[in-house]
């Protein structure tokens, strides 16, 4: 390859307008040993994209780097606590709710009343022990509002002789 096609190939080359085949013209210019002083840097380029196309991902050296970088033990930890946080979480939430829901059904349901004696007799006492009780209190207050009365009475006996 002379200077001027090599300069024009590269020229084109560096705008991105090569075919396949001119590339490959380039790639094996560059892959000797003869190459002016103002070119190493370009063939070096070319020298990394021959030795990067025979590395491969399926190295077993390139696996053993990744994973020795890499501590699967801690992504581990933080996706059981991230879990165990979401399950919590989730958890508080039922209980709220079915916290919430039992008040509210407390409250709207009315409390029954239970009979407290099995023996109607013996109930049947008790309310007229009950109603006697609250009869005393009435005829106590009875007593009471006459004096009370009495004394508004005089009272107003006051106030129409004033």
């Amino acid at each position: 390859m002379d200077f001027k096609e090599r300069d024009d190939l590269l020229q084109k080359y560096w705008n991105c307008e090569t075919s396949l085949e001119e590339e490959k013209q380039l790639r094996e210019y560059f892959g000797g040993h003869d190459i002016p002083e103002q070119l190493k840097e370009t063939a070096s380029v070319f020298r990394y994209f021959e030795e990067a196309k025979k590395k491969s991902l399926n190295d077993v050296a390139f696996d053993g780097q990744v994973m020795g970088k890499v501590n699967p033990r801690q992504g581990q930890i933080r996706r059981l606590v991230y879990n165990s946080m979401r399950i919590a979480a989730g958890l508080v939430v039922v209980i709220a709710a079915t916290w919430f829901i039992r008040t509210e059904v407390r409250q709207t349901i009315p409390q029954e009343i239970v009979d407290t004696y099995d023996d109607p007799e013996l109930a049947f006492e008790e309310t007229k022990k009950a109603l006697l009780m609250i009869s005393k209190g009435f005829g106590t207050a009875e007593k009471q509002t006459r004096k009370i009365n009495l004394f508004n009475e005089a009272q107003e006996e006051i106030q129409r002789t004033n």
